[in-house]
């Protein structure tokens, strides 16, 4: 089945660059130029990733993204001019899965679009198998699923919250640096900033409150990265 990509771009010169692009690369592109029409266009029929650039003429491109991350997991990558890293920061803290600047290449562009369906779509081994077991710490993974559980609650987690604590619970207790955790989950770390992780750990961190105030299994280890403590209150 063609991938169907929804492009949220209020510049046609842009859209068309961004139509062709993906069209050449077998993608069908579905191209709305306002918030309104993107919410109707998804609710009439899914589409497989979205693309959305944040100044739009009816609203923020990021408060598309918040109400989407409210109800979907569709994979969402951001194309926009502002190149600041705060930007770039807040649109991954909201549930990005990439953001990319404009002046781009198209090229580059169907690239990060196929590592993203590919990530999101990676298909599950059809079988059945028990419940894995929790770690002492609470925590348990559960990767038929592509869930993680924290006292015996599932965490709502992004795809890359998801994918950083698995990462961290696959070696209880080795610290991991920026730069490696970037390499195992991001599709292009070269392309992102190393504080993306720390603004992902600290969400995490907060998604773990809620259900234990008390304890943080995450450690962080000053200059050198994060872990994952075994046991509740292990140095």
């Amino acid at each position: 089945m063609t991938p169907r990509i929804l492009l949220v771009e209020d510049e046609p010169s842009i859209a068309e660059i961004v139509d062709f692009a993906l069209t050449s690369e077998g993608f069908a592109v579905v191209w709305r130029t306002l918030i309104g029409e993107a919410e109707a266009e998804l609710a009439a029929t899914p589409c497989d990733l979205a693309i959305l650039d944040l100044g739009l003429p009816d609203g923020s491109g990021l408060e598309l993204l918040k109400r989407l991350r409210r109800s979907s997991e569709m994979p969402v990558l951001i194309l926009s001019a502002r190149n600041a890293e705060l930007d770039r920061v807040l649109g991954l803290e909201l549930g990005a899965d990439d953001y990319v600047t404009n002046p781009f290449s198209p090229r580059e562009l169907a690239a990060r679009v196929k590592a993203i369906l590919k990530r999101a779509f990676r298909p599950q081994p059809d079988v059945d198998q028990p419940d894995p077991c929790p770690l002492p710490n609470g925590l348990v993974v559960d990767e038929i699923r592509a869930v993680i559980r924290f006292r015996h609650q599932r965490l709502d987690l992004t795809r890359y919250e998801y994918l950083l604590l698995k990462t961290l619970l696959a070696q209880p207790e080795r610290v991991f640096s920026r730069a490696q955790l970037m390499d195992q989950v991001w599709p292009d770390p070269a392309a992102s900033f190393e504080r993306s992780v720390d603004t992902h750990i600290k969400t995490l961190r907060a998604k773990l409150r809620d259900i234990d105030p008390d304890h943080d299994p995450i450690r962080t280890h000053r200059g050198l990265g994060y872990s994952i403590r075994v046991r509740d209150g292990s140095p």
